[in-house]
């Protein structure tokens, strides 16, 4: 397990993140001192395809956004 400085996990997380994704788990310290591990989520991470619900139905009421209580209102310009 690797293990790096907050310093230095700061200015490289992107790297960081990639090595996570390829299964590899980082320890962050903070002088020397274990604070955190950044680690791979267990199982897949959550995506969802575009164009998930097409051609389900689903109805909006034509009259939607026609009431707007007076509390949101009354901030408006």
């Amino acid at each position: 397990m690797r293990k790096v400085n907050i310093h230095d996990a700061k200015t490289h997380f992107s790297a960081l993140v990639t090595q996570v994704q390829r299964g590899e788990s980082i320890v962050i310290a903070n002088a020397g001192r274990p604070v955190a591990t950044l680690a791979p989520v267990a199982g897949p991470a959550a995506t969802r395809a575009l164009g998930y619900d097409e051609g389900l139905d689903f109805w909006i009421a034509p009259d939607f956004d026609e009431y707007v209580p007076q509390e949101f209102t009354e901030y408006l310009p």
